[in-house]
């Protein structure tokens, strides 16, 4: 009796331990990942300018960013994801759709832009109408031709979840599932991918003595002269809103839309140039197919629409760039150097299988 009674005894003190550790190992997880907190910064690049101070970087929270963002979970149906839209290989934009396609096949009235470098960004989406990254995703999950859910119906769907709390656990110390915290989560996954790796990077960098051939350093010193102004360095777009004189095929007036002054009409984003030989098809409203019609736009097709950037003004009262064929050649060759395969191939970055099975706490 005595000996049955110890086993009985040692075996009801291993099930209290063995549950212990279950109840307590999402807030184990959350204190051994606090210290896992190292922003991929790129020597080349500036601090970014997200407040990483209100949300701290963790590799167990970009994770769980990462399975939302490619979680239809987060749509009515549960059919559309973040990824749907933003493809890794193409640079997270939408490659070979003008317009962008979203729950029951909407069509939405944009381009679906490429996602990197976004700790730099200063505002998202084309207009500009997202003040921080943190917000960013309500837009996609709320409108009726993108997702077309409500943050209470994503909130509660994900506390049923068979893994979510304890991936929540995990991330933030305690299991509470909250419309905040999906958008934190969501934006640290956005704010990894960080692309500076391409070409180009190799060379600014002086790695691995990479050099510019003949036709991509001329492209370089057009681009210099031509593109700058606009594209900066090195984020190749100085995050500013321009008119850059397309003809008007709709009533999308853009930044306009936001501050409703006159002055905005037809401003769009200054799109970044990195990785841009995988983005196609080209501009806020995806009109041109490949990079040739893009510098012919900017060489011989530039109207003089309402509020014009005056940088696309020439002293002679003719409009666009002075670009020869020569120059839109060697120009191409030098915004090839801007792909960043790393970036494109980044495990870390990639599509999950999204199941309970896939992660145990």
């Amino acid at each position: 009796m005595k000996k049955w009674s110890l086993i009985y005894i040692c075996m009801t003190l291993v099930l209290v331990a063995i549950l212990s550790g279950f109840l307590s190992h999402d807030e184990q997880v959350y204190h051994s990942n606090r210290a896992d907190s190292t922003f991929p910064q790129p020597s080349n690049f500036p601090a970014p300018i997200y407040d990483f101070s209100k949300n701290k970087f963790t590799k167990i929270k970009v994770e769980l960013g990462r399975r939302l963002f490619y979680d239809g979970i987060l749509s009515k149906n549960n059919t559309i994801s973040c990824g749907t839209c933003h493809i890794q290989a193409a640079a997270f934009s939408h490659h070979g759709h003008r317009l962008s396609h979203g729950i029951f096949d909407s069509l939405g009235a944009r381009n679906a832009p490429a996602l990197q470098n976004l700790a730099w960004a200063k505002s998202l989406m084309w207009d500009g109408g997202v003040p921080e990254l943190d917000l960013q995703p309500l837009v996609p999950i709320t409108s009726h031709v993108e997702m077309g859910e409500s943050m209470q119906n994503v909130v509660e769907k994900i506390k049923k979840d068979p893994y979510y709390p304890a991936y929540f656990g995990a991330a933030f110390g305690n299991r509470d599932i909250t419309t905040a915290r999906v958008m934190q989560a969501l934006s640290q996954f956005m704010a990894a991918m960080v692309s500076a790796n391409s070409k180009y990077d190799k060379v600014m960098r002086k790695e691995d003595s990479t050099t510019f051939t003949d036709a991509e350093a001329k492209g370089y010193t057009v681009f210099k002269v031509q593109c700058a102004s606009c594209h900066k360095e090195p984020f190749f777009t100085d995050f500013s809103f321009r008119n850059n004189g397309l003809y008007p095929y709709s009533e999308d007036y853009g930044r306009m839309a936001i501050t409703t002054q006159q002055s905005d009409k037809y401003r769009f984003k200054v799109p970044s140039l990195r990785n841009i030989a995988l983005t196609a098809p080209y501009m806020h409203d995806g009109r041109f197919k490949n990079l040739d019609f893009v510098l012919q736009h900017y060489a011989t097709d530039v109207q003089a629409t309402d509020n014009i950037d005056p940088l696309l003004m020439q002293s002679s009262g003719r409009t666009g760039l002075p670009l020869t064929p020569a120059d839109k050649e060697a120009l191409k060759a030098f915004l090839n150097t801007l792909t960043d395969s790393a970036f494109l191939r980044n495990k870390g970055l990639a599509e999950v299988n999204i199941c309970p099975s896939c992660i145990r706490y």
